[in-house]
């Protein structure tokens, strides 16, 4: 019988930032292709109501409330899973996001930036990732194989106004990525791997009010955004699923070191 490469049966995966509108779409695949979902938030209701969900779907998870951002709150987390899991195949980072003094506006220029927005955006988004890393990767070692994916974005590739504090912070990831897959592959074996997904622009509660109007039509950045997507639209959260359980699998098997658009075209396009 020919193995299913992409098979996610039975695998133990931790997943931060699962809450949020793509991170759930994320979690409910992957719990119903009958992988074990680890849920890490710092919002019991929230984590707890995802659970819930992708039980009543016929899933297994649990929620660990931590702050990716706390060094303590995540490695208490860690050795709660430790203790009832003992080793751990995937570690999903999906937390981050923006804040609005990290952003510099039409109306203002770079002396406008809030620097503890700053320095609370580029935690948020990197320490957010390389914490649960730092704590999570001795349940991996202990299988002598791991696979690391990260979120990064558009903004990180292709630095986009406003966004300073965002973009500069996922720019970090997508470093981390490719420096921690090397680190990984020499010093543990090519059985641990480390990838990231950069999705193009999607349709979130932090970014809906700056791309569509209350009617739903387009802002003029929203506007700008679609005419610079081949495909013409904004992605919907399913469009990430193809990929997530590609790089889950063993389907990705030679694969570490990777930040892989999922974006409509729009990192491909010049304009003209």
């Amino acid at each position: 019988m020919t193995k299913n490469l992409f098979d996610l049966a039975g695998k133990k995966i931790a997943f931060s930032g699962a809450t949020g509108v793509l991170g759930k779409s994320m979690s409910l695949h992957l719990a119903n292709q009958g992988a074990e979902l680890l849920i890490l938030g710092r919002n019991p209701e929230k984590t707890e109501a995802l659970v819930k969900e992708i039980e009543n779907n016929g899933g297994k998870a649990k929620a660990y409330t931590c702050d990716v951002m706390d060094w303590e709150s995540v490695e208490s987390a860690a050795k709660e899973i430790e203790s009832e899991h003992d080793s751990l195949d995937i570690l999903i980072n999906a937390a981050g996001g923006n804040m609005p003094g990290a952003v510099v506006t039409p109306d203002q220029n770079f002396l406008d930036l809030d620097l503890p927005s700053l320095r609370k955006v580029m935690d948020l988004n990197y320490l957010g990732t390389v914490l649960p890393i730092k704590a999570l990767l001795p349940l991996m070692l202990k299988n002598n194989r791991g696979n690391i994916l990260n979120i990064s974005s558009m903004a990180a590739s292709r630095p986009m106004t406003r966004v300073m504090g965002y973009a500069s912070a996922k720019a970090a990831i997508d470093n981390l990525t490719k420096w921690l897959s090397v680190e990984l592959a020499t010093k543990h074996g090519p059985q641990f791997r480390v990838n990231a997904i950069a999705p193009g622009f999607f349709l979130t509660e932090q970014n809906r009010t700056l791309l569509t109007e209350n009617d739903g039509s387009l802002t003029s950045r929203g506007n700008q955004i679609i005419t610079h997507t081949p495909m013409n639209r904004f992605g919907d959260p399913d469009d990430l699923l193809g990929t997530l359980q590609w790089l889950c699998s063993d389907a990705s098997a030679f694969v570490t070191g990777t930040i892989v658009p999922v974006d409509g075209g729009f990192s491909a396009y010049s304009g003209v």
